[in-house]
């Protein structure tokens, strides 16, 4: 499964309108994301971009982006990341999600993942992915780490 989505990414992004078309495929793949509308901005090995928009439907009692929506968008960002660095022998598996709010998320948001290769050099085992949330003003709303358990996949007999 590992660079399934990365390939199709590649393939798709070079197409007219084709970020905004493997935006609505990648929520389909994890329908939870929908909920957040991500447009994917950007994909490569250890850096993913996405935005979510600031609207109504993900409005928490206060007005601003409701924190979980927030994560929802960071976890995308983050699986993006682990699909076009993670090697194709292996696999991952989110252990957590470690975030830490700093400001009122009161704008679009865009959502960062960012590793560095010597992260992966450890795999299998434990990766830590760097995100954060920042506002259309630059603004760090949101930031922390989601932990990857990377391990080899199973043979197949």
């Amino acid at each position: 499964m590992a660079q399934q989505t990365f390939t199709l990414y590649k393939l798709i992004s070079r197409l007219p309108r084709g970020k905004s078309i493997f935006s609505l495929l990648y929520s389909r793949k994890a329908p939870y994301f929908a909920t957040v509308r991500p447009k994917v901005r950007e994909v490569r090995e250890n850096y993913a971009e996405l935005s979510i928009a600031n609207r109504k439907a993900v409005h928490n009692h206060i007005g601003t982006l409701h924190a979980i929506a927030v994560c929802n968008g960071l976890e995308a960002a983050m699986g993006l990341l682990a699909e076009a660095t993670c090697p194709s022998e292996q696999r991952w598996l989110p252990r957590g999600l470690q975030v830490e709010y700093l400001a009122k998320s009161t704008t679009d948001l865009l959502c960062i993942a960012e590793t560095d290769p010597a992260d992966w050099a450890a795999a299998p085992g434990d990766v830590d992915i760097r995100v954060k949330a920042v506002r259309t003003d630059g603004v760090v709303a949101v930031r922390g780490v989601i932990p990857v358990y990377v391990s080899m996949k199973p043979t197949k007999d």
